[in-house]
């Protein structure tokens, strides 16, 4: 009787450590992380899955900015009226689901990892501010993707921005390479400098920033989009088990700990740091391509029906200003061509009064 109940304990501890596991590995997954973020921007701590193509909505409320559709989220909590983050930067590190970052405001799981893009955002930043031109800063340095506007075409100027730029940089004085440990990384393979390039950027951003700390002093809003791809690089070449992929992964962990730390102290911790880690992504994004160091006007994407801009809350009073002046001007002109036109020399003009008194005189 003793044995039967040993066995059937021992198989419900099986069956529920089983479960258990099962469990841990179905949670364990892509993730969305907020490094830093001012007390003004309550995050709350939870376990609330937050989908891949609300990622920008999000970005948006969290600057302050209103989005087309409620984002029915609880981890982020309406926040004060008139205050609003100088910066937000979104760090978005492709082929690994999650990263060593004990510093960090809060941590969600992703579900739906589909490919997004901040143009949303960085159309609303420059339709918004436009006169006060605010930094928009999207950067993919293994794509050499690269789009600049406002103020971040003079500050990031000297950013290296191609593959070989970026390697002419690490060999530089002053490059990562005498300051980080690289363990099992090579110097000489492809995609162990691909990785270094990225981490090489993030140092260089944030020097540049350092540079030009007058940024944070605006009223404008900046926004930056990182997107890094070297550690699916490492994985897809190694694998995921190798030393190189567990070096690099922490490296890259300790540097965006670093890199949200410098960042929200240049922007007078007012800003928010995020980091989406997602092994890879459902689909393929398709992106109409843009040449390097394009400074352009940001074109009204947002309209399905090819509308134009709305107009400035100035424009009914400039308007009417020039309407009514254009009319007086015109009836004025009118008046006057009109009765020079009937006009008696004789009677109505003093010049030739005075000649005829002269003549009878005579």
């Amino acid at each position: 009787m003793s044995v039967k109940i040993l066995r059937r304990m021992e198989s419900v501890f099986t069956v529920t450590l089983t479960f258990y596991c099962l469990f841990t590995v179905g949670v364990h997954g892509d993730s969305f992380t907020v490094l830093q973020a001012p007390e003004f921007v309550s995050f709350q701590k939870g376990d609330w899955p937050v989908s891949g193509e609300k990622i920008p909505d999000l970005v948006a409320l969290t600057m302050g900015f209103s989005v087309q559709e409620d984002l029915l989220w609880p981890g982020l909590q309406a926040g004060p009226l008139f205050q609003r983050p100088r910066a937000n930067i979104l760090v978005v590190v492709r082929g690994v689901d999650s990263l060593a970052l004990p510093q960090s405001v809060a941590s969600y799981p992703l579900e739906n990892p589909v490919p997004f893009t901040m143009d949303s955002v960085a159309e609303t930043v420059h339709s918004l501010f436009a006169e006060d031109t605010p930094v928009v800063l999207q950067l993919a340095p293994s794509e050499e993707r690269l789009y600049m506007l406002g103020k971040a075409n003079a500050v990031f100027e000297d950013l290296p921005v191609t593959l070989q730029q970026i390697r002419a940089r690490l060999s530089q004085d002053g490059s990562v390479l005498s300051s980080l440990p690289l363990n099992s990384l090579s110097r000489n393979a492809e995609a162990d400098l691909l990785f270094l390039s990225e981490v090489q950027v993030l140092h260089d951003i944030t020097a540049l920033l350092q540079r030009h700390r007058h940024l944070a002093k605006d009223h404008s809003p900046d926004l930056y989009s990182l997107e890094l791809s070297g550690l699916e690089e490492l994985s897809r070449l190694y694998g995921p088990d190798s030393p190189q992929y567990r070096d690099a992964t922490a490296l890259l962990a300790s540097v965006l700990q670093k890199f949200g730390q410098d960042v929200y102290g240049l922007y007078g911790n007012s800003s928010v740091v995020e980091v989406v880690t997602v092994k890879a992504f459902e689909a393929p994004l398709t992106r109409k391509s843009r040449s390097i160091l394009e400074s352009r006007q940001i074109s009204n994407r947002g309209s399905l029906y090819n509308l134009a801009h709305k107009y400035d809350v100035e424009y009914a009073v400039v308007f009417n200003i020039v309407l009514w002046l254009m009319i007086v001007l015109a009836l004025a002109v009118i008046v006057i061509a009109y009765n020079l036109w009937n006009m008696d020399p004789g009677y109505d003009s003093i010049i030739y009064r005075m000649t005829n008194q002269k003549i009878r005189m005579d």
